[in-house]
């Protein structure tokens, strides 16, 4: 029942996001992300089964519409309590469909981002949907377990690296080299067998901020053969090795036959 039906107060409530906003500035107080109403966390989900329910109808966790109080739409906020239901509504608000199975995948590699991000970019999401959608994984010689690695000054810098083949078999090996990233490409050398030349290797930073997503390319040649390989995550030093072992996967594909026979080849 409403209690005040046919007062009027002469208060415009479009105005008290702005009128908040003044305050904050005049008083040089923030106003706090957990406040009622012009918090920015006032309109703000990011817990599943809040996110479900709001996609659902909006007011099952909102009493009110965020634009009644001059405020701007309502946030999904993706983080690691963020569930499929607001990831898919994600997918197809970037304009991407994706199959159920590289949905399923595509919600593992987002979990496990953002258990290492506090928070997760569009561009993030554009990175993970084109990881799924374009990627030949299936049809990969070897996939990468472990990486380990070591740099001390004046030391020279070790890695270990395992991988596992399409049979399910671990390969395991060690190696040295000038750098981290070196040492990481003369083990997987190792494994595979496919002694490579590094024509290129580039860092690209694919989102904002220390903890953001780094894409490393690299341009390799075997036997006359060059391939790009790619590889990004927040570890820039795992993705200098993911990028390596798709260029390998690549050649490996293009070759049409299993590993290359060859007993521990020099690195790039």
């Amino acid at each position: 029942k409403d209690f005040f039906n046919g007062v009027y107060t002469g208060i415009d409530p479009k105005h008290i996001q702005s009128c908040s906003k003044m305050v904050s500035s005049l008083t040089g107080f923030f106003v706090q992300r957990n406040k009622a109403i012009v918090g920015k966390n006032a309109f703000a989900h990011e817990s599943g089964i809040h996110q479900h329910g709001f996609l659902k109808r909006k007011d099952t966790f909102e009493i009110m519409d965020p634009k009644d109080i001059g405020a701007e739409e309502s946030e999904l906020v993706m983080g690691k309590h963020s569930g499929r239901s607001a990831l898919m509504h994600k997918v197809k608000e970037l304009g991407y469909e994706l199959k159920q199975d590289e949905l399923d995948k595509l919600f593992e590699e987002f979990k496990i981002l953002a258990d290492e991000k506090k928070e997760i970019f569009e561009d993030d999401f554009h990175t993970l949907i084109q990881k799924q959608k374009f990627c030949v994984e299936q049809q990969n010689t070897y996939e990468l377990v472990n990486l380990k690695c070591g740099v001390e000054t004046g030391q020279i810098p070790q890695a270990e690296v395992v991988l596992i083949s399409r049979d399910g078999e671990e390969h395991t090996a060690s190696a040295e080299g000038d750098g981290p990233v070196d040492a990481i490409y003369n083990a997987i050398d190792k494994i595979t067998g496919v002694c490579c030349k590094l024509l290129d290797y580039q860092v690209m930073a694919k989102t904002k901020g220390q903890d953001a997503q780094g894409e490393v390319s690299v341009r390799v040649k075997h036997e006359q053969r060059e391939v790009l390989g790619k590889g990004a995550g927040v570890n820039t030093i795992e993705a200098s090795g993911l990028a390596y072992l798709n260029a390998i996967n690549k050649l490996l594909i293009k070759s049409r036959s299993g590993p290359i026979e060859g007993s521990e080849p020099p690195g790039p």
